[in-house]
């Protein structure tokens, strides 16, 4: 995959306005622990840059999913991590399924003002009895009438505190109170409304918002559903086919995940070269040490073979293929390179390294959920090891 004029435009586009609109504010909205999310993706909406795959019907440009690469690459000019996977969640978590599987009139009510900026959107898959573990949710909604009555929670949800709509993934089928008998044909993906005039909607509450170590200025909650009724014309596409509709929207999410992290990685590592090229000792300079030297070298070699991975990944997806064991490897491979490549640029730093707002030690908090998040690093092996025939699939 190489990328043309139209993508390196777009990404020019979205550095301006990260330079413009996000950078000066970053250290901020770290503080608080919050970003005005409405604000910002509303910006992006009148940019054109949230629904860069969506179809034009409802707002998008309808390109293929090279230009979410590059969106995701150029996301890695700001200087946080919180803030790209709250852009992350709005433009390749919560609404591919949606924008390929719902009926025009969701697709009307919910994608394209998420794609305008004028929503916000947020994807509830974990539980705080089921994060990786999918198939073990336990949020159910019951058929009452017309409507699902959703009752349950939902953990680790990034954009919750400020969300218009979630797209949850809930038991619709047999074995409610869990994954019963058929963990993979009983779920449902549904549209659930959460506030009107930035007011929770009766039966959801907020149960605590979540400090995390890194990814600070990400509003990430545990959210509570008591009862909450949801018309059943909000579900997405057939009923029991939400755990495959799922596991489709996360090939976007983890190759997003892989690809949001190459300007980053790449950032860091350049940030500690300049660094060892002034930092004086032993009458030279760190950058003259011979060990730093290799060190560095062989991250950005690793960088570039992430890169060529979920490049490749890429065009297999953009070409129709099944992309699960290709985006599985960029997941991977990124969550470790976001561990190993600001810990060791973090050594070099030194004691530099070691104050908060030093932006080598701020990769290194934020970096760590991408082992985690989206599938941890061993879910990820789990998948490879089955896919290579190495690994006893689960009897059905």
């Amino acid at each position: 995959m190489q990328y043309t004029h139209e993508h390196r435009e777009i990404q020019n586009t979205l550095k301006r306005f990260i330079e413009a609109e996000i950078n000066p504010h970053v250290d901020e909205w770290e503080a608080a622990e919050i970003f005005p999310a409405h604000e910002v993706f509303k910006k992006m909406g009148n940019l054109g840059l949230l629904g860069l795959t969506k179809p034009e019907a409802y707002g998008g440009a309808g390109l293929d999913y090279s230009y979410s690469m590059a969106m995701a690459e150029a996301l890695g000019h700001i200087d946080c991590g919180g803030i790209p996977m709250a852009i992350g969640v709005q433009t390749d978590m919560a609404t591919p399924a949606l924008a390929r599987f719902g009926s025009d009139e969701l697709r009307a009510q919910f994608l394209a003002p998420a794609i305008a900026g004028d929503m916000v959107g947020c994807i509830g898959v974990s539980e705080p009895g089921a994060g990786s573990d999918v198939a073990g949710i336990k949020t159910v909604a019951r058929k009452d009438g017309d409507d699902y009555v959703i009752s349950g929670q939902k953990m680790w949800i990034t954009n919750s505190l400020q969300a218009d709509w979630m797209c949850m993934l809930v038991n619709t089928g047999e074995g409610q109170s869990g994954a019963g008998n058929n963990p993979h044909k009983n779920k449902s993906l549904v549209m659930v409304p959460m506030r009107e005039n930035g007011k929770l909607l009766p039966g959801i509450e907020v149960g605590k918002k979540i400090k995390k170590i890194g990814m600070n200025s990400s509003d990430t909650g545990l959210i509570y559903f008591d009862e909450v009724r949801v018309p059943q014309r909000y579900r997405i596409g057939a009923e029991g086919q939400g755990f495959i509709y799922q596991m489709q929207q996360f090939q976007e999410e983890r190759l997003w995940c892989a690809a949001s992290t190459l300007q980053s990685l790449t950032n860091c590592i350049q940030w500690t070269v300049e660094w060892a090229q002034e930092r004086k000792l032993f009458g030279s300079t760190l950058a003259d040490q011979q060990w730093v030297q290799f060190k560095l070298a062989e991250l950005k070699a690793d960088v570039e073979c992430l890169r060529a991975l979920t490049y490749q990944a890429c065009e297999h997806y953009i070409a129709g293929e099944d992309v699960t064991e290709w985006a599985t490897m960029a997941k991977l491979k990124a969550g470790r390179l976001n561990r190993t490549v600001p810990d060791t640029c973090l050594q070099f730093w030194g004691g530099m390294g070691f104050t908060w707002e030093n932006k080598v030690s701020r990769m290194y908090r934020d970096g760590r959920l991408a082992s985690i998040g989206g599938g941890a690093d061993e879910v990820m092996l789990g998948i490879l090891a089955k896919m290579m025939g190495i690994a006893k699939r689960p009897q059905k």
